[in-house]
């Protein structure tokens, strides 16, 4: 970005952003492409260790302020207490905290369930809410959630995760349009397979269209506001359209299984 596109960018979402799931992989790369395009940082993660390293190599690269929150997502009462007691101006939200129980749905737990709707939809549906309230009264901001191609259609292994990204793309799209004229932009990144810690773990065979984190972060941001949909990935992106567009959906389904059965 040059100058007047960086000094626009923080205009627009500064002088904090609030990144949740910063600690590593995803939420990490976003953290590091607002501190390169010079926002301020509140860094959200469980993992204090981490998320305290992660804020020491962002500090000594950029020039900018980073806050360290140690704390679950999936707790939101103390999530709210702790984010509302910030006397910092948070000017953008990237919810990138998820949690993903990998299986049949007949062998994940309540416990595993109830977990997933506090992180994946509780979390970012009211964190949305809190943060929001003082970009509607500055008019100005942004919010970037995370949803996924497995959302786009049921995914089997994957059925409450991918039910939860889809339940994050609906909201983005419904909060494009309304919060447009307040100054707020909001999008989702539906993004495909992106080479996580988690991920590599889960994977034993790189998927096709597979991106570094950096790239999704960069991508994502680079589309906010010009729409309520990203999906980084040109392969992504054909992908998408081929199974929303072109492929009966029972197809797209089997597809999906096809895709979900090798993770572990």
């Amino acid at each position: 970005m040059n100058s007047r596109s960086l000094k626009k960018f923080n205009v627009k979402y500064g002088p904090y952003a609030l990144v949740c799931g910063a600690s590593e992989g995803l939420g990490a790369a976003y953290a590091e492409a607002l501190a390169k395009r010079g926002l301020h940082l509140v860094l959200v993660a469980r993992r204090k260790d981490l998320l305290e390293n992660r804020a020491k190599e962002l500090k000594e690269k950029y020039p900018v302020d980073v806050i360290c929150l140690p704390l679950d997502l999936g707790d939101y009462e103390t999530a709210k207490r702790r984010i509302g007691a910030l006397e910092v101006p948070i000017g953008l939200l990237v919810y990138n905290a998820a949690y993903c129980p990998i299986g049949l749905f007949e062998e994940t737990s309540e416990q595993q369930l109830a977990r997933l709707v506090a992180v994946n939809i509780t979390g970012p549906l009211l964190l949305t809410r809190l943060v929001s309230e003082a970009m509607i009264q500055n008019r100005r901001g942004g919010i970037v959630l995370m949803s996924s191609l497995a959302g786009g259609q049921g995914s089997p292994r994957l059925a409450s995760y991918a039910a939860s990204k889809a339940f994050n793309a609906i909201l983005a799209e419904g909060l494009w349009k309304e919060l447009k004229s307040r100054g707020i932009d909001v999008i989702a990144s539906c993004a495909g397979a992106i080479l996580t810690p988690g991920y590599k773990q889960a994977q034993h065979a790189r998927a096709p269209g597979t991106l570094q984190a950096a790239e999704v972060a960069e991508k994502t941001l680079h589309m906010l506001g010009k729409g309520p949909i990203a999906v980084p990935g040109g392969v992504n992106k054909a992908a998408r359209f081929l199974m929303s567009r072109i492929v009966p959906r029972k197809s797209a389904i089997a597809i999906m299984s096809n895709n979900t059965g090798a993770l572990s």
